[in-house]
Parts: structure tokens; C-alpha cells; sequence
């Protein structure tokens, strides 16, 4: 499991303040963009703290402590945003959807194919399995029956209609 985590880019500023425009589709939004929160920028994975975040139409904003001035965080712009695994306080049951690929795909035992990739389109989050015929399997409750991360393997169930 990776120890550093993408969560987003940051595509412009907004306003003259300091604030930053982040496009995410970041599954857990919710632990990451909070005021005191940590967040890594650039390759560098230079650390900064959130000091402000409201979500506006589309896009994660946020003001970083100690920027007050859109020149102080120009240099920010087009950069990748990270956050550490431990920051996000995962339990022992719960999983990222990047932790789903390279797992193996079991139904009814049988093993089916491999998580390769995941997509996100507007109605689902779509983990990409390789098989002897390729598909889909929307990241859900109903298709998703037990994820063992342990044990590299991932069991699902009425995928029959979804193979391609």
C-alpha cells in the first residue's frame, strides 16, 4: 500500500487572498480538506497546513497557513496534491479504491481476473478488471462483497452481466 496518497491537482488560484482551486475525486474528501489538515504539494511533497477549505461548484478551495497573497502561492499552480496514508486514520476494514488494484478477483471462489486500474466517470467509480474478457465492476456494496487486503484478493458478486 502506497504511504503517500494523490488527491488532486491544483489547477488555479482564486481571488487575490491566497486561495487555491483543487480538482479532486478523491473518495475521502471528507478527512483531507479540513482546517489544521496536512497536505503534501508538488514532487517535492512540500508539507503545508489547510487553513481554509470550502467546496465551490466543482472544486476543492482551500487557503493554505501562512499565504495571504494570490503571489505567494502561484508557484503552487498546476501541481500535484498528496496526503500521507496515516493522516487520513483509515480503520482496519476500511480501504482506498487504489488499494483495489492488483488485487485478485474472486466469485464464488473461483478467481475471475485482476484489479487493474480504476475509473471515474460521472454516475460511478469503475474498478477495470483484466480477465479472459476484460470488464468493469462498479465500486459499490452490491457488486463488492468482501475486500482482503491481507490476502490480495477482492470478492464480488453479479458480475455475470457485466462482462464485455
Amino acid at each position: 500500500m502506497n504511504k503517500i496518497i494523490y488527491i488532486g491537482k491544483i489547477v488555479n488560484t482564486h481571488g487575490i487572498k491566497g486561495e487555491l482551486r483543487i480538482i479532486s475525486d478523491f473518495e475521502k474528501k471528507d478527512r483531507v480538506f479540513l482546517p489544521g489538515s496536512k497536505i503534501l504539494i508538488g514532487k517535492e511533497k512540500r508539507e503545508e497546513v489547510i487553513s481554509a477549505y470550502r467546496h465551490h461548484k466543482n472544486f476543492e478551495m482551500v487557503i493554505l497557513k501562512g499565504y495571504t497573497n494570490i503571489n505567494e502561492v502561484l508557484k503552487y499552480k498546476g501541481e500535484l496534491v498528496y496526503v500521507k496514508r496515516e493522516e487520513l486514520n483509515l480503520a482496519s476494514a476500511e480501504y482506498l479504491y487504489e488499494d483495489l488494484i492488483g488485487l485478485d478477483i474472486y466469485e464464488n471462489k473461483e478467481k475471475i481476473g485482476k484489479g487493474l486500474n480504476i475509473v471515474y466517470n460521472k454516475s460511478n467509480t469503475l474498478l477495470y478488471v483484466k480477465a479472459k474478457k476484460d470488464f468493469y465492476i462498479p465500486i459499490n456494496s452490491f457488486f463488492i462483497k468482501k475486500v482482503d487486503l491481507r490476502n490480495q484478493k477482492l470478492e464480488v458478486e453479479h458480475t455475470k452481466g457485466l462482462i464485455i
